[in-house]
């Protein structure tokens, strides 16, 4: 299985909380989660999705390697994102994602083909 990782953005923690506890009542057949931590550290973010592994069976050596490779190679939007959260504010977290990439694709794919 290959995993992919992105920092997506900042967002309160409130919203942040309500956006999790919806996706909770969601039927959850799609391996795709959003983590959210105060700091922009490497060890903050691994903390963060070590909890995703086991739930969806995971590979939790491939996807630390995952995120360890997305921070290795992307100092700059990792430098552009800290200061994002450092505005933003101590109410505010860094927002993740983790997915699997087939899982990935799929719910590009469902948003795509939806009428708005």
């Amino acid at each position: 299985m290959k995993y992919t990782f992105d920092i997506v953005g900042v967002s309160p923690v409130l919203d942040f909380f309500s956006h999790q506890q919806h996706n909770l009542h969601k039927p959850q057949h799609q391996a795709v989660e959003y983590v959210g931590t105060h700091k922009c550290t490497l060890d903050a973010i691994i903390k963060s999705v070590e909890p995703l592994p086991p739930k969806w069976g995971w590979n939790i050596d491939e996807v630390v390697d995952t995120v360890i490779s997305f921070w290795m190679k992307n100092s700059e939007s990792i430098c552009y994102w800290n200061s994002r959260l450092v505005d933003a504010g101590s109410n505010n977290l860094l927002v993740a994602r983790v997915a699997d990439i087939k899982a990935l694709k799929t719910e590009f794919e469902v948003l795509l083909s939806q009428n708005w």
